[in-house]
Protein backbone atom coordinates (compact mmCIF):
# COMPACT_ATOMS: atom_id res chain seq x y z
CA UNK A 1 0.00 0.00 0.00
CA UNK A 2 2.91 2.30 0.71
CA UNK A 3 4.99 3.15 -2.30
CA UNK A 4 5.90 5.45 -5.20
CA UNK A 5 6.66 8.71 -3.40
CA UNK A 6 6.48 11.61 -5.84
CA UNK A 7 9.68 13.56 -5.27
CA UNK A 8 9.24 17.19 -6.24
CA UNK A 9 11.06 20.40 -5.50
CA UNK A 10 7.97 22.48 -6.07
CA UNK A 11 4.26 21.84 -6.35
CA UNK A 12 2.08 24.01 -8.53
CA UNK A 13 4.68 26.74 -8.53
CA UNK A 14 5.00 26.81 -4.74
CA UNK A 15 8.27 25.73 -3.07
CA UNK A 16 8.10 22.40 -1.32
CA UNK A 17 8.40 22.58 2.47
CA UNK A 18 9.69 19.66 4.49
CA UNK A 19 7.60 18.57 7.43
CA UNK A 20 10.42 19.33 9.86
CA UNK A 21 10.02 23.04 9.10
CA UNK A 22 6.23 23.05 9.23
CA UNK A 23 5.35 23.77 12.83
CA UNK A 24 2.13 22.54 14.37
CA UNK A 25 -0.81 24.88 14.10
CA UNK A 26 -3.74 24.26 16.41
CA UNK A 27 -7.02 23.02 14.97
CA UNK A 28 -8.72 25.45 17.33
CA UNK A 29 -10.51 28.41 15.76
CA UNK A 30 -8.01 30.96 14.44
CA UNK A 31 -8.56 34.59 13.38
CA UNK A 32 -9.72 34.70 9.76
CA UNK A 33 -9.20 37.38 7.10
CA UNK A 34 -11.91 40.01 7.17
CA UNK A 35 -14.61 39.02 4.66
CA UNK A 36 -16.38 41.40 2.33
CA UNK A 37 -19.91 42.61 3.03
CA UNK A 38 -21.39 39.65 1.12
CA UNK A 39 -19.38 37.16 3.20
CA UNK A 40 -16.83 36.28 0.50
CA UNK A 41 -13.08 36.15 0.90
CA UNK A 42 -11.39 39.51 0.22
CA UNK A 43 -9.43 38.04 -2.74
CA UNK A 44 -12.58 36.72 -4.46
CA UNK A 45 -12.79 39.51 -7.05
CA UNK A 46 -9.19 39.06 -8.15
CA UNK A 47 -9.35 35.23 -8.27
CA UNK A 48 -9.72 33.22 -11.46
CA UNK A 49 -13.25 31.98 -12.22
CA UNK A 50 -14.28 28.45 -11.29
CA UNK A 51 -14.44 27.46 -14.96
CA UNK A 52 -10.65 27.89 -15.16
CA UNK A 53 -9.86 25.20 -12.58
CA UNK A 54 -7.75 22.62 -14.47
CA UNK A 55 -9.24 19.24 -15.17
CA UNK A 56 -10.26 16.78 -17.88
CA UNK A 57 -13.27 17.23 -20.11
CA UNK A 58 -16.07 14.68 -19.88
CA UNK A 59 -14.90 13.03 -23.12
CA UNK A 60 -11.28 12.90 -22.04
CA UNK A 61 -12.20 11.44 -18.66
CA UNK A 62 -14.29 8.72 -20.32
CA UNK A 63 -11.42 7.96 -22.69
CA UNK A 64 -8.78 7.88 -19.95
CA UNK A 65 -10.82 5.51 -17.78
CA UNK A 66 -11.66 3.19 -20.68
CA UNK A 67 -9.53 0.09 -21.40
CA UNK A 68 -6.13 1.26 -22.63
CA UNK A 69 -6.63 4.70 -21.08
CA UNK A 70 -4.21 6.43 -18.71
CA UNK A 71 -6.32 5.79 -15.60
CA UNK A 72 -7.78 2.40 -16.50
CA UNK A 73 -7.53 -0.06 -13.60
CA UNK A 74 -5.37 2.38 -11.60
CA UNK A 75 -5.73 1.97 -7.84
CA UNK A 76 -6.76 5.01 -5.84
CA UNK A 77 -3.21 6.15 -4.97
CA UNK A 78 -1.99 5.86 -8.54
CA UNK A 79 -5.10 7.61 -9.84
CA UNK A 80 -4.62 10.55 -7.48
CA UNK A 81 -0.94 10.83 -8.37
CA UNK A 82 -1.76 10.83 -12.08
CA UNK A 83 -4.42 13.51 -11.65
CA UNK A 84 -1.97 15.65 -9.71
CA UNK A 85 0.76 15.09 -12.28
CA UNK A 86 -1.58 15.95 -15.17
CA UNK A 87 -3.46 18.92 -13.71
CA UNK A 88 -1.77 20.20 -10.56
CA UNK A 89 -2.84 20.59 -6.95
CA UNK A 90 -6.48 21.43 -7.69
CA UNK A 91 -8.37 19.31 -10.21
CA UNK A 92 -11.95 19.67 -11.43
CA UNK A 93 -13.63 16.35 -12.15
CA UNK A 94 -16.66 17.15 -14.32
CA UNK A 95 -20.03 15.84 -13.24
CA UNK A 96 -21.71 13.43 -15.63
CA UNK A 97 -25.07 11.64 -15.74
CA UNK A 98 -26.72 13.95 -13.23
CA UNK A 99 -23.81 14.19 -10.82
CA UNK A 100 -22.13 17.31 -9.50
CA UNK A 101 -18.57 18.35 -10.27
CA UNK A 102 -16.04 17.25 -7.67
CA UNK A 103 -12.81 19.12 -7.02
CA UNK A 104 -9.76 17.15 -5.91
CA UNK A 105 -7.37 19.13 -3.70
CA UNK A 106 -3.79 18.18 -2.84
CA UNK A 107 -3.11 21.07 -0.41
CA UNK A 108 -3.64 20.75 3.36
CA UNK A 109 -4.21 24.53 3.55
CA UNK A 110 -7.29 23.95 1.38
CA UNK A 111 -8.49 21.31 3.84
CA UNK A 112 -8.17 23.82 6.65
CA UNK A 113 -10.04 26.47 4.67
CA UNK A 114 -12.89 24.06 3.96
CA UNK A 115 -13.22 22.84 7.54
CA UNK A 116 -12.96 26.30 9.08
CA UNK A 117 -15.68 27.64 6.80
CA UNK A 118 -18.13 24.72 6.72
CA UNK A 119 -20.75 26.68 8.62
CA UNK A 120 -23.41 25.64 11.11
CA UNK A 121 -24.51 22.64 9.06
CA UNK A 122 -21.54 21.01 7.28
CA UNK A 123 -22.42 19.30 4.01
CA UNK A 124 -20.92 15.90 3.29
CA UNK A 125 -22.73 14.37 0.35
CA UNK A 126 -24.46 11.10 1.08
CA UNK A 127 -24.78 8.08 -1.19
CA UNK A 128 -27.47 8.96 -3.71
CA UNK A 129 -28.85 5.43 -4.05
CA UNK A 130 -29.08 5.17 -0.28
CA UNK A 131 -30.98 8.46 -0.07
CA UNK A 132 -33.34 7.32 -2.81
CA UNK A 133 -34.04 4.03 -1.05
CA UNK A 134 -34.90 5.62 2.28
CA UNK A 135 -37.03 8.43 0.90
CA UNK A 136 -38.75 6.76 -2.05
CA UNK A 137 -38.65 2.98 -1.58
CA UNK A 138 -39.09 2.48 2.18
CA UNK A 139 -40.51 5.68 3.70
CA UNK A 140 -42.74 3.37 5.74
CA UNK A 141 -39.68 2.26 7.72
CA UNK A 142 -37.51 5.34 7.89
CA UNK A 143 -40.31 7.88 8.43
CA UNK A 144 -38.39 10.62 6.67
CA UNK A 145 -35.24 10.04 8.74
CA UNK A 146 -32.21 9.85 6.50
CA UNK A 147 -29.72 9.34 9.30
CA UNK A 148 -26.24 10.78 9.65
CA UNK A 149 -25.02 9.36 6.34
CA UNK A 150 -27.64 10.95 4.11
CA UNK A 151 -29.19 13.93 5.90
CA UNK A 152 -28.07 17.53 5.45
CA UNK A 153 -28.80 20.88 7.09
CA UNK A 154 -31.17 21.29 10.01
CA UNK A 155 -32.56 17.73 9.76
CA UNK A 156 -29.00 16.37 10.05
CA UNK A 157 -28.33 18.55 13.10
CA UNK A 158 -31.54 17.40 14.77
CA UNK A 159 -30.64 13.73 14.27
CA UNK A 160 -27.03 14.27 15.39
CA UNK A 161 -28.18 16.13 18.50
CA UNK A 162 -30.42 13.18 19.35
CA UNK A 163 -27.75 10.48 19.07
CA UNK A 164 -24.64 12.39 20.20
CA UNK A 165 -25.26 12.00 23.95
CA UNK A 166 -25.53 8.25 23.47
CA UNK A 167 -22.84 7.52 20.88
CA UNK A 168 -20.12 9.81 22.20
CA UNK A 169 -20.07 9.02 25.94
CA UNK A 170 -16.92 7.17 27.03
CA UNK A 171 -18.76 5.56 29.96
CA UNK A 172 -21.23 3.94 27.55
CA UNK A 173 -18.44 2.66 25.31
CA UNK A 174 -16.77 1.01 28.31
CA UNK A 175 -19.88 -1.08 28.91
CA UNK A 176 -19.00 -3.12 25.83
CA UNK A 177 -15.42 -4.14 26.67
CA UNK A 178 -16.37 -7.50 28.21
CA UNK A 179 -18.75 -8.42 25.38
CA UNK A 180 -16.33 -7.36 22.65
CA UNK A 181 -13.51 -9.26 24.35
CA UNK A 182 -15.65 -12.39 24.25
CA UNK A 183 -15.92 -11.95 20.46
CA UNK A 184 -12.18 -11.28 20.14
CA UNK A 185 -11.27 -14.37 22.17
CA UNK A 186 -13.55 -16.51 20.05
CA UNK A 187 -11.85 -15.08 16.97
CA UNK A 188 -8.42 -16.04 18.38
CA UNK A 189 -9.57 -19.67 18.59
CA UNK A 190 -10.74 -19.50 14.99
CA UNK A 191 -7.39 -18.06 13.86
CA UNK A 192 -5.53 -20.93 15.53
CA UNK A 193 -7.80 -23.45 13.83
CA UNK A 194 -7.79 -22.05 10.27
CA UNK A 195 -3.99 -21.86 9.90
CA UNK A 196 -2.27 -24.30 7.54
CA UNK A 197 0.74 -26.49 8.33
CA UNK A 198 3.01 -23.47 7.70
CA UNK A 199 1.04 -21.48 10.28
CA UNK A 200 -0.34 -19.26 7.51
CA UNK A 201 -3.87 -17.96 7.52
CA UNK A 202 -6.08 -18.82 4.54
CA UNK A 203 -6.31 -16.66 1.44
CA UNK A 204 -9.79 -15.49 2.44
CA UNK A 205 -8.74 -14.16 5.86
CA UNK A 206 -10.08 -10.72 4.86
CA UNK A 207 -13.55 -12.28 4.92
CA UNK A 208 -12.87 -13.65 8.39
CA UNK A 209 -11.90 -10.15 9.52
CA UNK A 210 -15.16 -8.87 8.07
CA UNK A 211 -17.03 -11.54 9.98
CA UNK A 212 -15.28 -10.53 13.21
CA UNK A 213 -16.15 -6.86 12.59
CA UNK A 214 -19.77 -7.74 11.80
CA UNK A 215 -20.13 -9.92 14.90
CA UNK A 216 -18.67 -7.08 16.96
CA UNK A 217 -21.02 -4.57 15.37
CA UNK A 218 -23.98 -6.84 16.10
CA UNK A 219 -23.13 -6.49 19.79
CA UNK A 220 -22.72 -2.71 19.53
CA UNK A 221 -25.68 -1.90 17.28
CA UNK A 222 -28.20 -4.62 18.12
CA UNK A 223 -27.20 -5.92 21.56
CA UNK A 224 -26.96 -9.42 20.15
CA UNK A 225 -24.56 -12.02 18.83
CA UNK A 226 -25.31 -12.53 15.14
CA UNK A 227 -23.47 -15.86 14.99
CA UNK A 228 -21.40 -15.06 11.89
CA UNK A 229 -18.24 -16.56 13.44
CA UNK A 230 -19.77 -19.95 14.01
CA UNK A 231 -18.72 -22.87 11.79
CA UNK A 232 -22.31 -23.78 11.08
CA UNK A 233 -23.57 -20.28 10.40
CA UNK A 234 -27.30 -19.80 10.38
CA UNK A 235 -29.00 -18.97 7.11
CA UNK A 236 -29.60 -15.48 8.46
CA UNK A 237 -25.94 -14.97 9.41
CA UNK A 238 -24.76 -16.01 5.95
CA UNK A 239 -27.33 -13.66 4.42
CA UNK A 240 -26.10 -10.69 6.47
CA UNK A 241 -22.48 -11.25 5.42
CA UNK A 242 -23.46 -11.67 1.77
CA UNK A 243 -25.79 -8.66 1.65
CA UNK A 244 -23.38 -6.21 3.26
CA UNK A 245 -20.68 -7.20 0.75
CA UNK A 246 -23.17 -6.78 -2.11
CA UNK A 247 -24.19 -3.38 -0.76
CA UNK A 248 -20.64 -2.03 -1.07
CA UNK A 249 -20.01 -3.56 -4.48
CA UNK A 250 -23.31 -2.38 -5.99
CA UNK A 251 -23.12 1.08 -4.43
CA UNK A 252 -19.65 1.53 -5.90
CA UNK A 253 -20.97 0.59 -9.36
CA UNK A 254 -23.93 2.98 -9.11
CA UNK A 255 -22.62 5.93 -7.09
CA UNK A 256 -18.93 6.04 -7.97
CA UNK A 257 -18.63 4.59 -11.46
CA UNK A 258 -20.68 6.11 -14.33
CA UNK A 259 -24.30 4.93 -14.19
CA UNK A 260 -27.60 6.00 -15.75
CA UNK A 261 -29.72 4.84 -12.80
CA UNK A 262 -31.11 8.33 -12.20
CA UNK A 263 -32.68 8.23 -15.67
CA UNK A 264 -33.30 4.51 -16.06
CA UNK A 265 -33.61 1.98 -13.25
CA UNK A 266 -30.99 -0.52 -14.34
CA UNK A 267 -30.85 -4.18 -13.27
CA UNK A 268 -27.93 -3.28 -10.97
CA UNK A 269 -30.03 -0.56 -9.34
CA UNK A 270 -32.94 -2.94 -8.81
CA UNK A 271 -30.58 -5.52 -7.31
CA UNK A 272 -29.28 -2.93 -4.85
CA UNK A 273 -32.81 -1.98 -3.80
CA UNK A 274 -33.51 -5.67 -3.13
CA UNK A 275 -30.29 -5.97 -1.10
CA UNK A 276 -31.27 -2.95 0.98
CA UNK A 277 -34.74 -4.42 1.47
CA UNK A 278 -33.23 -7.64 2.81
CA UNK A 279 -30.92 -5.76 5.17
CA UNK A 280 -33.73 -3.49 6.34
CA UNK A 281 -35.95 -6.46 7.15
CA UNK A 282 -33.13 -8.12 9.11
CA UNK A 283 -32.36 -4.99 11.11
CA UNK A 284 -36.04 -4.32 11.86
CA UNK A 285 -36.48 -7.88 13.11
CA UNK A 286 -33.39 -7.59 15.33
CA UNK A 287 -34.59 -4.30 16.78
CA UNK A 288 -37.98 -5.85 17.50
CA UNK A 289 -36.28 -8.74 19.27
CA UNK A 290 -34.18 -6.29 21.26
CA UNK A 291 -37.28 -4.32 22.29
CA UNK A 292 -38.94 -7.47 23.67
CA UNK A 293 -35.72 -8.58 25.37
CA UNK A 294 -35.07 -5.20 26.96
CA UNK A 295 -38.66 -4.83 28.12
CA UNK A 296 -38.38 -8.17 29.92
CA UNK A 297 -34.97 -7.38 31.42
CA UNK A 298 -34.49 -3.61 31.59
CA UNK A 299 -31.15 -2.34 32.86
CA UNK A 300 -31.19 -1.34 36.49
CA UNK A 301 -30.07 2.21 35.84
CA UNK A 302 -29.15 4.48 32.95
CA UNK A 303 -25.42 3.98 33.49
CA UNK A 304 -25.70 0.33 32.47
CA UNK A 305 -28.01 0.78 29.50
CA UNK A 306 -26.65 -0.03 26.06
CA UNK A 307 -26.58 2.20 23.01
CA UNK A 308 -29.64 0.51 21.53
CA UNK A 309 -31.54 0.59 24.81
CA UNK A 310 -30.92 4.30 25.23
CA UNK A 311 -31.88 5.09 21.63
CA UNK A 312 -35.08 3.05 21.90
CA UNK A 313 -36.08 5.18 24.87
CA UNK A 314 -35.61 8.29 22.73
CA UNK A 315 -37.26 7.20 19.48
CA UNK A 316 -37.78 3.78 17.88
CA UNK A 317 -37.27 5.09 14.32
CA UNK A 318 -34.02 6.79 15.36
CA UNK A 319 -32.86 3.48 16.89
CA UNK A 320 -33.62 1.59 13.66
CA UNK A 321 -31.80 4.11 11.47
CA UNK A 322 -28.76 4.28 13.76
CA UNK A 323 -28.51 0.48 14.03
CA UNK A 324 -28.76 0.19 10.24
CA UNK A 325 -26.05 2.82 9.70
CA UNK A 326 -23.73 1.24 12.25
CA UNK A 327 -23.97 -2.14 10.54
CA UNK A 328 -23.29 -0.71 7.09
CA UNK A 329 -20.64 1.86 8.03
CA UNK A 330 -18.85 0.02 10.81
CA UNK A 331 -17.86 -3.32 9.31
CA UNK A 332 -15.65 -2.85 6.23
CA UNK A 333 -14.09 0.35 7.61
CA UNK A 334 -12.95 -1.36 10.81
CA UNK A 335 -11.69 -4.49 9.08
CA UNK A 336 -9.84 -2.36 6.51
CA UNK A 337 -8.14 -0.29 9.21
CA UNK A 338 -7.22 -3.44 11.14
CA UNK A 339 -5.73 -5.04 8.02
CA UNK A 340 -3.39 -2.10 7.47
CA UNK A 341 -2.27 -2.04 11.10
CA UNK A 342 -1.52 -5.78 11.12
CA UNK A 343 0.39 -5.52 7.84
CA UNK A 344 2.58 -2.70 9.17
CA UNK A 345 3.29 -4.52 12.44
CA UNK A 346 4.01 -7.75 10.54
CA UNK A 347 6.57 -5.96 8.35
CA UNK A 348 8.13 -4.01 11.26
CA UNK A 349 9.00 -6.76 13.72
CA UNK A 350 10.78 -4.43 16.16
CA UNK A 351 7.61 -2.37 16.55
CA UNK A 352 5.54 -5.51 16.95
CA UNK A 353 7.87 -6.77 19.68
CA UNK A 354 7.73 -3.40 21.47
CA UNK A 355 3.94 -3.47 21.38
CA UNK A 356 3.87 -7.04 22.69
CA UNK A 357 6.00 -6.06 25.67
CA UNK A 358 3.55 -3.28 26.52
CA UNK A 359 0.65 -5.71 26.25
CA UNK A 360 2.32 -8.19 28.58
CA UNK A 361 1.93 -5.62 31.37
CA UNK A 362 -1.87 -5.90 31.18
CA UNK A 363 -2.16 -9.42 29.73
CA UNK A 364 0.30 -11.56 31.70
CA UNK A 365 -1.30 -14.59 30.08
CA UNK A 366 -2.62 -14.78 26.52
CA UNK A 367 -6.13 -15.38 27.78
CA UNK A 368 -6.07 -12.75 30.54
CA UNK A 369 -9.15 -10.54 30.27
CA UNK A 370 -9.20 -7.08 28.75
CA UNK A 371 -11.04 -4.62 30.99
CA UNK A 372 -11.80 -0.89 30.88
CA UNK A 373 -9.32 -0.47 33.73
CA UNK A 374 -6.32 -2.29 32.27
CA UNK A 375 -6.84 -0.73 28.83
CA UNK A 376 -6.48 2.83 30.13
CA UNK A 377 -2.71 3.04 29.84
CA UNK A 378 -1.64 1.61 26.47
CA UNK A 379 0.13 4.53 24.78
CA UNK A 380 2.17 2.46 22.32
CA UNK A 381 -0.88 0.49 21.18
CA UNK A 382 -2.76 3.71 20.41
CA UNK A 383 0.31 5.14 18.68
CA UNK A 384 0.51 2.03 16.47
CA UNK A 385 -3.13 2.43 15.50
CA UNK A 386 -2.73 6.13 14.71
CA UNK A 387 0.33 5.43 12.59
CA UNK A 388 -1.45 2.55 10.88
CA UNK A 389 -4.38 4.78 9.96
CA UNK A 390 -1.94 7.38 8.62
CA UNK A 391 -0.18 4.95 6.29
CA UNK A 392 -3.09 2.63 5.47
CA UNK A 393 -6.30 4.66 5.82
CA UNK A 394 -9.62 2.91 5.18
CA UNK A 395 -10.73 5.75 2.88
CA UNK A 396 -8.99 8.08 0.43
CA UNK A 397 -9.83 11.23 2.39
CA UNK A 398 -12.58 13.54 3.59
CA UNK A 399 -15.11 15.30 1.37
CA UNK A 400 -16.87 18.57 2.15
CA UNK A 401 -19.03 21.02 0.24
CA UNK A 402 -17.76 24.60 0.46
CA UNK A 403 -19.76 26.29 3.22
CA UNK A 404 -19.54 29.64 1.47
CA UNK A 405 -17.88 31.19 -1.57
CA UNK A 406 -14.15 30.47 -1.10
CA UNK A 407 -10.89 31.09 -2.89
CA UNK A 408 -8.66 28.01 -3.16
CA UNK A 409 -5.28 28.26 -4.87
CA UNK A 410 -6.34 31.45 -6.64
CA UNK A 411 -9.65 30.11 -8.01
CA UNK A 412 -13.22 31.07 -7.13
CA UNK A 413 -14.96 28.08 -5.53
CA UNK A 414 -18.71 28.72 -5.25
CA UNK A 415 -20.63 27.76 -2.13
CA UNK A 416 -21.84 24.15 -2.29
CA UNK A 417 -19.00 22.88 -4.50
CA UNK A 418 -17.88 19.40 -3.41
CA UNK A 419 -14.16 19.16 -2.63
CA UNK A 420 -12.41 15.83 -2.00
CA UNK A 421 -9.34 16.18 0.19
CA UNK A 422 -6.73 13.79 -1.22
CA UNK A 423 -4.90 13.33 2.07
CA UNK A 424 -4.00 9.66 1.59
CA UNK A 425 -1.11 10.21 -0.80
CA UNK A 426 0.03 13.40 0.97
CA UNK A 427 0.48 11.54 4.26
CA UNK A 428 3.00 9.32 2.47
CA UNK A 429 5.19 12.16 1.18
CA UNK A 430 8.21 13.66 2.92
CA UNK A 431 7.09 17.09 1.76
CA UNK A 432 4.30 16.92 4.33
CA UNK A 433 5.40 14.30 6.89
CA UNK A 434 8.99 13.73 7.96
CA UNK A 435 10.15 10.18 7.14
CA UNK A 436 6.69 9.67 5.71
CA UNK A 437 7.13 6.14 4.37
CA UNK A 438 8.36 4.74 7.67
CA UNK A 439 6.09 3.12 10.23
CA UNK A 440 7.05 5.08 13.33
CA UNK A 441 4.49 4.90 16.13
CA UNK A 442 7.01 6.82 18.24
CA UNK A 443 6.21 10.01 16.29
CA UNK A 444 2.91 10.14 18.24
CA UNK A 445 4.69 9.80 21.60
CA UNK A 446 7.26 12.57 21.12
CA UNK A 447 10.12 10.16 21.73
CA UNK A 448 13.66 11.45 21.23
CA UNK A 449 15.24 10.57 17.91
CA UNK A 450 11.94 10.33 16.09
CA UNK A 451 9.95 12.90 14.11
CA UNK A 452 7.06 14.47 15.99
CA UNK A 453 3.56 14.05 14.58
CA UNK A 454 2.80 17.63 15.55
CA UNK A 455 5.33 18.86 13.01
CA UNK A 456 2.92 17.96 10.22
CA UNK A 457 -0.01 20.08 9.08
CA UNK A 458 -2.82 19.70 11.66
CA UNK A 459 -5.48 19.28 8.97
CA UNK A 460 -3.62 16.55 7.08
CA UNK A 461 -4.28 13.61 9.41
CA UNK A 462 -8.00 13.50 10.20
CA UNK A 463 -9.02 9.82 9.87
CA UNK A 464 -12.40 10.45 11.48
CA UNK A 465 -13.07 13.84 9.96
CA UNK A 466 -13.27 17.16 11.78
CA UNK A 467 -15.76 19.44 13.46
CA UNK A 468 -19.42 18.79 14.16
CA UNK A 469 -19.62 16.22 11.35
CA UNK A 470 -16.74 14.11 12.61
CA UNK A 471 -17.41 10.35 12.64
CA UNK A 472 -19.87 9.60 15.42
CA UNK A 473 -18.55 6.03 15.75
CA UNK A 474 -14.90 6.93 16.22
CA UNK A 475 -14.77 5.87 19.89
CA UNK A 476 -16.35 2.52 19.06
CA UNK A 477 -14.03 2.02 16.07
CA UNK A 478 -10.93 2.79 18.14
CA UNK A 479 -12.06 0.40 20.87
CA UNK A 480 -12.63 -2.40 18.35
CA UNK A 481 -9.20 -1.94 16.76
CA UNK A 482 -7.45 -1.64 20.13
CA UNK A 483 -8.98 -4.90 21.30
CA UNK A 484 -8.37 -7.01 18.21
CA UNK A 485 -4.80 -5.75 17.68
CA UNK A 486 -4.10 -6.38 21.39
CA UNK A 487 -5.42 -9.93 21.24
CA UNK A 488 -3.62 -10.87 18.02
CA UNK A 489 -0.29 -9.31 19.05
CA UNK A 490 -0.36 -10.86 22.50
CA UNK A 491 -1.12 -14.34 21.17
CA UNK A 492 0.88 -14.46 17.92
CA UNK A 493 4.22 -13.51 16.47
CA UNK A 494 3.15 -12.66 12.94
CA UNK A 495 4.92 -12.15 9.62
CA UNK A 496 4.05 -11.08 6.09
CA UNK A 497 5.85 -13.00 3.34
CA UNK A 498 4.25 -11.71 0.14
CA UNK A 499 5.67 -8.33 -0.85
CA UNK A 500 3.77 -5.08 -0.57
CA UNK A 501 0.14 -4.85 0.43
CA UNK A 502 -1.96 -3.51 -2.43
CA UNK A 503 -5.43 -2.08 -2.22
CA UNK A 504 -8.35 -1.32 -4.48
CA UNK A 505 -10.94 1.31 -3.75
CA UNK A 506 -14.65 0.69 -3.60
CA UNK A 507 -16.34 2.92 -1.06
CA UNK A 508 -13.68 1.54 1.28
CA UNK A 509 -10.03 0.67 0.60
CA UNK A 510 -9.86 -3.12 0.58
CA UNK A 511 -6.86 -5.43 0.13
CA UNK A 512 -6.08 -6.99 -3.24
CA UNK A 513 -3.66 -9.50 -1.73
CA UNK A 514 -4.59 -12.75 -0.09
CA UNK A 515 -4.10 -12.02 3.62
CA UNK A 516 -1.93 -15.05 4.31
CA UNK A 517 -0.29 -13.76 7.48
CA UNK A 518 2.00 -16.29 9.12
CA UNK A 519 0.87 -16.59 12.75
CA UNK A 520 3.06 -18.39 15.28
CA UNK A 521 1.79 -18.60 18.84
CA UNK A 522 4.03 -16.99 21.47
CA UNK A 523 4.75 -18.35 24.92
CA UNK A 524 2.93 -16.91 27.92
Amino acid sequence: MLRNVVKVSSVGGYPAVRASSVRFRSTQVQPQPVATADGREPEWDSALPYSKVPGPSVLKMVKDFAPGGRYHNANIQKMHRLFREDYGDLVRMPGILGRRDVLLSFRPDDFEMLFRNEGQWPIRRGIDTFVYYRKHVRPDVFKGLGGLVTEQGESWQKFRTTVNPVMMQPKIIKLYVDKLDDVAREFMKIMVKIRDDQSELPADFSQWLNRWALETMGVLALDTRLGVLEDAQSVEAKLIVKKIRQFFELTYQLDVLPSVWKYYKTPTFKKLMNVLDDLTNIVMAKVDEAVVRLEKNPSADSDTQSVLEKLLKVNREVAIVMAFDMLLAGVDTTSSGTTGILYLLATNKDKQAKLREELRTILPKKDSPLTPENMRNLPYLRACIKEGLRLCPPTAGNVRAAGKDLVLQGYQIPKGTDVAMASMILMQENQFVDRAKEFLPERWLKEDGYPNAKDAHPFLYLPFGFGSRTCIGRRLAMLEMEMIVSRITRQFDYRWNYGELEIRATLINVPVNDLKFQMTEVED
